[in-house]
C-alpha cells in the first residue's frame, strides 16, 4: 500500500447542509404533498461538497431522497440540481443510477425527489474488494449502454471532456506560469519536466464519444442492502473515450493497496489502451487536482481543497508507481 501523505477525508462528513426543520414552510409543504402526507425527516446527508439540502425523507409514498437549495443564495447549486435532473431523466433505464422522480421550482427553491436506494450506504472508507468490484460491474453496465450517445442525452447537450479549458497545470508549473509554491511540501519539483511531457498527450488520450459520468469517485456511489452499486450524483456529464472515467475511481483503489493497474487493463472499457494512454489522463488529472488543492480555501466548502489535494496525490503515485519514478 503506498505512503499517502495527505489526510484522507472522512466521506460520510464533508458536506456542511441545513435539516429539515431549516427548510422554508412553504417548502416542507411542497414535499409532504409530493411525498403523500406527514414527513418522517432522516439526518441530513454528510457526503458531498456543497450546502444544499439533501436528506432521505419517508411519507405515506415511501421514501425518497430529496434535495432541495435556494437558488437566490445558491445559484451554482441551484444550476447544478436543474442540470442533474435534465441528465438524470435522459439516462437508458439499465444504468444502475436512483432515478428522479418529480422536480419543482416554488419561491426561488429548486427541489428534486429521487429514488432513495434500499439500505444506501458508502463504500466502506478504504475500498474493500467486493465493494469494489460491485462498483466496477455497475460501471460496466453503464459504459455500455452509454458507448454513443442516446438520442435523449444528446438533446441536453453534451460536450468533449476539456471543452471548457485545457489540463495544462503541469506544463504551466515547468514553464514558469503557475508558482511553485501552490504544490504541497511532499511534490518533487524535480519531476515537472516529465510530468508536463506526459501530460501534454491527455487530450488524444482520452478523445472519444462515448458519455462519461466524468464525476467517477467513491463518495458519488453507493451500495445497496444486496451488495449492487449504485452511481450518483450525474451533474457532469461529458463525451470522450469511457475508461476515463476509471482513471480517478481506480487511483482511489491504488490508495488503498489494490492493483490498479490490472483491475484497469481487465475492465472491458480498457481494451486496447496504450499505457500512454492511461499515464496521459493520470498526469492530467493529478496536475488539475494537486494544483486547485493549493488555491485558497473556499468558504462554500471547508473540505473541498484538502479532497482536492488527496486526489492529486493518489493519481499522481499511482503514475509515479507506473513510471518508476520517486515520490
Amino acid at each position: 500500500m503506498p505512503a499517502i501523505i495527505t489526510p484522507r477525508l472522512r466521506y460520510n462528513s464533508t458536506a456542511v447542509r441545513p435539516h429539515w426543520q431549516d427548510l422554508p414552510q412553504d417548502v416542507r409543504r411542497l414535499i409532504a404533498r409530493r411525498l403523500g402526507g406527514e414527513v418522517q425527516a432522516g439526518p441530513s446527508a454528510g457526503s458531498g461538497f456543497t450546502s444544499g439540502f439533501a436528506a432521505v425523507l419517508r411519507g405515506a409514498s415511501g421514501p425518497q431522497f430529496v434535495k432541495a437549495v435556494n437558488s437566490l443564495d445558491n445559484p451554482v447549486v441551484a444550476d447544478c440540481y436543474r442540470r442533474e435532473a435534465s441528465i438524470n431523466q435522459a439516462l437508458p433505464a439499465q444504468i444502475p443510477a436512483p432515478r428522479l422522480r418529480w422536480m419543482e421550482e416554488h419561491d426561488g427553491w429548486v427541489v428534486l425527489g429521487i429514488d432513495a436506494v434500499d439500505g444506501g450506504r458508502l463504500p466502506a472508507p478504504l475500498w474493500k474488494a467486493d465493494e469494489l468490484t460491485a462498483t466496477l460491474d455497475a460501471y460496466t453496465i453503464t459504459a455500455e449502454a452509454l458507448s454513443t450517445p442516446p438520442a435523449p442525452l444528446q438533446h441536453v447537450g453534451l460536450k468533449p471532456v476539456g471543452d471548457d479549458g485545457d489540463f495544462a497545470d503541469w506544463r504551466n508549473l515547468a514553464r514558469g506560469a503557475t508558482p511553485t509554491d501552490v504544490l504541497p511540501a511532499w511534490m518533487p519539483l524535480g519531476l515537472l519536466d516529465g510530468l508536463a511531457s506526459v501530460e501534454s498527450g491527455w487530450r488524444e488520450a482520452v478523445a472519444g464519444n462515448a458519455v462519461l459520468h466524468h464525476d467517477l469517485r467513491q463518495d458519488n456511489v453507493l451500495i445497496d442492502a444486496a451488495g449492487a452499486a449504485w452511481i450518483c450524483d450525474w451533474n457532469w456529464p461529458c463525451l470522450g473515450a469511457s475508461w476515463f472515467d476509471l482513471v480517478l475511481l481506480l487511483a482511489t483503489a491504488h490508495a488503498d493497496g489494490h492493483d490498479a493497474t490490472s483491475l484497469f487493463t481487465q475492465h472491458t472499457t480498457a481494451r486496447g489502451v496504450a499505457d500512454e494512454q492511461l499515464d496521459a489522463a493520470l498526469a492530467a488529472l493529478s496536475g488539475f487536482f494537486v494544483v486547485s488543492g493549493g488555491q485558497p480555501p473556499a468558504d462554500w466548502s471547508p473540505h473541498i481543497r484538502q479532497h482536492q489535494t488527496w486526489c492529486g496525490e493518489v493519481t499522481l503515485r499511482w503514475l509515479a508507481d507506473r513510471r518508476g519514478w520517486a515520490v
